[in-house]
């Protein structure tokens, strides 16, 4: 019975001491969170200069190495076969036909046919990438938007699919051929990059590279610098410090720093 006591008061011990290491280390965990936060502080102008930095360079890469992008948008009306009389029906069989006439822009014929007319130098797979065309809801009205790094180019281009595409959908798909509602303008400002948004962008990016390496340097910091530190390190009171003396000509005092236990 003895030895059974004693290996209970043992295990109670353990389980004691577990539980006081568990919110020791709770309550470290908290510290450093703290120190954390007032090292940041401590550092406020490391980040702020940081993040100036960032907003310079976002500025210089927008503003010089981004090629600024405009869109031109013409805008075509879907006929039926008969438009007499016009009923729902009607009206749903030209919002199929707008949703069919989408897929007109994906035919490498299409593109083909504007090059050739506009004697651009371009492959039809570049002319993929520039042209975007959407049927609003409920409507029968397809939105041709072409994209380019010329304003004038972006609005000629436009332009002409308004015209090329309707012309391969009547002899092609066999129905009315779809009239020009809209004619493209020319654009009068660029649509990317966006200076704004790449500016707050830099500032941001900057301001967190510099609190990340703040943080990373406060974790894998382990010098001992206070008495705080010596208790935490190795667990036993400080007695008392001895501060660093400096000697009339400026200069420390090595030997009288430290603490005692």
């Amino acid at each position: 019975m003895p030895d059974t006591q004693t290996a209970l008061h043992a295990q109670n011990r353990a389980v004691t001491a577990a539980n006081i290491n568990s919110a020791d280390r709770d309550a470290e965990i908290e510290i450093d969170l703290g120190e954390l936060f007032l090292r940041l502080l401590d550092k406020w102008y490391i980040i702020v200069a940081a993040a100036l930095v960032g907003t310079m360079l976002s500025g210089i890469w927008t503003f010089f190495f981004v090629t600024p992008q405009y869109e031109a948008t013409t805008k075509l009306y879907i006929l039926n076969s008969d438009e007499s009389v016009i009923n729902l029906s009607s009206l749903q069989l030209g919002s199929q036909l707008a949703n069919d006439y989408t897929y007109v822009f994906s035919n490498w014929h299409v593109h083909e046919a504007v090059i050739d007319r506009l004697g651009l130098d371009y492959s039809f797979k570049d002319m993929e990438k520039m042209v975007r065309v959407n049927n609003p809801s409920n409507t029968r009205i397809l939105d041709i938007t072409v994209t380019s790094p010329n304003a004038e180019e972006a609005q000629l281009i436009a332009n002409t699919y308004a015209l090329v595409a309707p012309e391969f959908i009547a002899k092609v798909m066999k129905t009315v051929e779809p009239s020009i509602f809209q004619e493209a303008r020319l654009p009068s400002s660029p649509v990317s990059p966006s200076k704004a948004r790449n500016l707050i962008l830099g500032f941001l990016i900057g301001a967190i590279l510099a609190v990340g390496v703040i943080t990373v340097m406060f974790v894998t910091d382990d010098k001992v610098r206070t008495s705080d530190d010596v208790t935490k390190l190795l667990g036993l009171p400080t007695l008392g410090v001895v501060t660093m003396q400096t000697s009339m000509h400026g200069e420390h005092n090595r030997s009288g720093k430290g603490a005692k236990r």
